[in-house]
């Protein structure tokens, strides 16, 4: 199921891309429905960003998510990639035990706006859930939790932005 989300933020790109795929702003950051992640991977270079997620879901699950997930919790991997030349990249996440059932991927842009004193962060993508039958039925359910996640995480970070700026 396809998703799309847009965030404006009070700094320029580079600003919101040391700070979006800063493990420390996601350690502290609490998302409805998920633990605090476990940071498996962090790079940075002149112009790339690299982090890498483990969360675990916290939530109570519908029927159709503990049919699918059985009696393991859900927990997933969630990479961001981001050049910082470009401001574009690649956000995905798939379940950890079973990636192939349970997964999704979003092209991410981070565009200048107002002479680039401002920032727009845009993600645009699909989430997957290859269960016959129920698959599109749970891709309906997990999709708006996972965009109130998105909005949650974006006002977290123009707050983080703000701290860092005073």
């Amino acid at each position: 199921m396809h998703f799309e989300v847009e965030h404006t933020f009070p700094a320029p790109r580079l600003r919101i891309a040391d700070v979006l795929c800063d493990p420390a702003f996601h350690t502290h950051l609490d998302l409805p429905d998920l633990s605090r992640p476990q940071v498996v991977k962090c790079t940075a270079t002149s112009i790339t960003r690299y982090l890498h997620l483990r969360y675990e879901y916290i939530g109570q699950l519908d029927p159709i998510a503990r049919k699918i997930v059985g009696g393991r919790s859900l927990v997933w991997n969630q990479e961001l990639r981001l050049d910082t030349v470009t401001f574009r990249g690649t956000l995905t996440f798939s379940a950890e035990h079973d990636a192939k059932r349970l997964n999704g991927s979003a092209d991410v842009e981070i565009i200048e706006v107002d002479g680039g004193a401002t920032s727009r962060r845009r993600i645009s993508g699909d989430l997957h859930v290859r269960v016959p039958l129920v698959g599109g039925t749970a891709e309906h359910r997990i999709v708006p939790g996972l965009v109130r996640r998105l909005d949650v995480e974006a006002e977290a970070l123009t707050a983080e932005i703000r701290r860092r700026v005073s």
